[in-house]
């Protein structure tokens, strides 16, 4: 038990690790972040992964201060995505390509909706913070 539990924090610090490294300019297909089901990496860090066109989690909770980063992984050749605040002005990423990651920091308590702009009738998400 005790090696599966080193063993499963060692990934999770593998797919920790790759999300806050610097990449080269093309996206990395298959990083850790896509494979390793990690939404949460420290009380302020959250992660939202994009895949099958969906957001995983579709509503996330994070305390005020918290940074969340979606990372497209989705498998290439797969159109851009997009992560944008039903409100204007709040948030809006460049488009997605498989591999690509965009972050934002609450610092406002609220409700957020937001939507992948070429998908937007399917393709929705919502952050609170409390």
């Amino acid at each position: 038990m005790k090696r599966l539990i080193v063993g499963v924090l060692a990934l999770a610090g593998v797919a920790v690790a790759a999300c806050f490294s610097d990449r080269g300019s093309g996206p990395v297909v298959g990083a850790a972040e896509c494979r390793v089901p990690v939404t949460v990496i420290d009380s302020l860090h959250y992660i939202v992964a994009i895949r099958d066109f969906a957001f995983h989690p579709d509503t996330l909770h994070v305390p005020t201060g918290a940074t969340v980063t979606w990372i497209n992984c989705e498998t290439p050749p797969q159109e851009p995505h997009t992560t944008t605040s039903d409100t204007t002005g709040i948030w809006s990423s460049t488009d997605l390509n498989p591999g690509d990651r965009f972050s934002h920091t609450f610092a406002t308590p609220g409700t957020y909706p937001y939507h992948c702009i070429p998908h937007q009738a399917f393709m929705r998400g919502e952050i609170v913070v409390p």
